[in-house]
């Protein structure tokens, strides 16, 4: 399947690559391509209705698209809809008990402690970092020939674990990133691994206990590495530098204790948001990044539109953290982007603890409620043809009135990234500074296949070709 066979693509790679079509080709060949989306259980009545509910072997389940049921279930009830002990033990496998493997009081003290960390102060001072890392990685891809293939998904891999490692540990040590590769990529491949065996009695708890053991197995080098810059700092906090892990050492709940001095993380919490953010910070702008140069590659004109901004704004000078509010459509093709491949496509299921209703649905008591922004990203209630890459459906004019919660790239309620600022201003200044110097294509014969591994991440790579721009 080359990108122009648009019959095998998923929906969403399809309305991405074609200009239009009638409703019965639109639905002939959504029919088509079900195998080939990251999620091939999902039907056409999903997309069209605000509310989806059945029964399974495990109990009755809801898909909610509806806005308002998407405000009620992580907003106004978020109380009543914690995620499943099988969820929460699964990401704390994966990353210790940071903010994806916590709930409750403990989820509650880190998210207070961690808020300056990343306030808007903060991820002003991480600007620098990140625009120095697109600049040094300018002469990765510069050493290369015109026309060099490269693939795509790797490469924005290694220019975000470059970035991650210079804002949390300000290094770019090459032991260090390696390190957080490795203990990454491990930590996504035990998650592909996860199917339905993981939810039987007896099986599913053998596997889980195995992959605890493998993981952890697997991260002992990181952990002793991040041990040992975390008593570094703590011996030295004054001369510390000012990234994300002295910020983490040096932070204090406020509301710990009654005179107001709180309590901090500990070395073993530490560690664990750390990897947290890694996840966070590396593997997700990759992938937002990796997608939003497949969709450009196949629609010159918003490429065109993009890089005549970034002229007309930067003029060929590496962007900067006060460039950002002058790029306004190179945000919007990030966003756009994100809409129709979020990096979480599929947040994590609910358990409704009591009996509740939603837009006029009931819900049982133990019901899943599950909420994801594939399906609310091209809902056909939600979004005016919505499978087609649309940068300006973000203006302010389009954008006005469209309901908060019908776009969630970040999540949304209590548990919204806390990083989604910082994640926003590094992808669009990293988009700003490769695409005003390269043109990537998609390579002849390349095969775009999304694959959901707690990320958005693509099947077989992004095979790409390198083409400098001309003066």
């Amino acid at each position: 399947m080359t990108a122009l066979d648009i019959t095998d693509a998923s929906p969403t790679l399809a309305g991405a690559l074609a200009p239009g079509a009638s409703k019965g080709g639109e639905r002939q060949r959504r029919k088509r391509s079900q195998r080939s989306q990251p999620f091939p259980g999902l039907t056409d009545r999903m997309f069209e209705e605000p509310i989806v509910s059945g029964r399974t072997l495990f109990g009755s389940y809801m898909l909610v698209s509806d806005p308002a049921g998407v405000r009620r279930v992580l907003v106004e009830n978020a109380a009543n809809y914690p995620k499943t002990a099988m969820d929460l033990r699964f990401f704390t496998a994966l990353f210790g008990g940071g903010l994806l493997g916590t709930d409750g009081e403990v989820w509650r003290r880190h998210r207070r402690v961690m808020a300056p960390a990343f306030d808007p102060r903060s991820v002003a001072a991480y600007g620098p970092a990140i625009a120095a890392s697109a600049r040094e990685f300018l002469s990765r891809w510069d050493a290369l020939p015109d026309g060099a293939a490269i693939d795509m998904a790797e490469e924005m891999k290694v220019l975000t674990l470059q970035v991650i490692a210079r804002t949390v540990f300000s290094t770019d040590s090459a032991e260090i990133i390696d390190l957080i590769g490795g203990t990454l990529s491990r930590g996504l491949d035990a998650a592909a691994q996860a199917n339905i065996l993981d939810l039987l009695p007896v099986v599913g708890e053998w596997r889980m206990r195995a992959r605890e053991r493998r993981l952890a197995a697997s991260s002992a080098g990181l952990d002793h590495a991040i041990a040992a810059m975390v008593r570094a700092r703590e011996a030295n906090l004054a001369a510390a530098p000012a990234d994300l892990l002295t910020r983490l050492v040096a932070a204090k709940d406020e509301e710990a204790k009654p005179g107001g001095s709180g309590g901090g993380l500990t070395p073993k919490e530490i560690r664990d948001e750390i990897v947290t953010i890694f996840m966070a910070g590396h593997e997700t702008t990759a992938g937002t990044l990796s997608w939003t140069w497949y969709v450009l590659s196949q629609r010159p004109r918003e490429a065109a539109r993009l890089r005549a901004e970034l002229d007309a704004v930067l003029a060929g000078r590496p962007p900067t953290a006060e460039d950002l509010p002058n790029l306004p459509y190179t945000r919007r093709v990030v966003e756009e982007a994100m809409r129709l491949f979020p990096a979480a496509p599929g947040l994590s299921t609910r358990r409704a603890r009591e009996a509740d209703e939603v837009c006029g649905h009931p819900v049982r008591k133990g019901a899943a409620v599950t909420i994801m922004p594939w399906v609310i990203h091209r809902h056909r209630r939600l979004w005016d043809d919505p499978e087609r890459f649309d940068p300006d459906r973000f203006g302010p004019e389009r954008a006005a009135g469209r309901p908060r919660f019908a776009y969630l790239p970040f999540g949304a309620g209590p548990r919204v990234c806390i990083g989604q600022v910082l994640a926003m201003n590094e992808s669009i200044l990293i988009l700003a500074a490769l695409a005003q110097r390269y043109s990537p294509r998609l390579a002849p014969g390349a095969q775009v296949v999304p694959q959901a591994k707690v990320t958005l991440q693509f099947k077989t790579g992004l095979k790409m070709t390198l083409e400098r721009r001309r003066p």
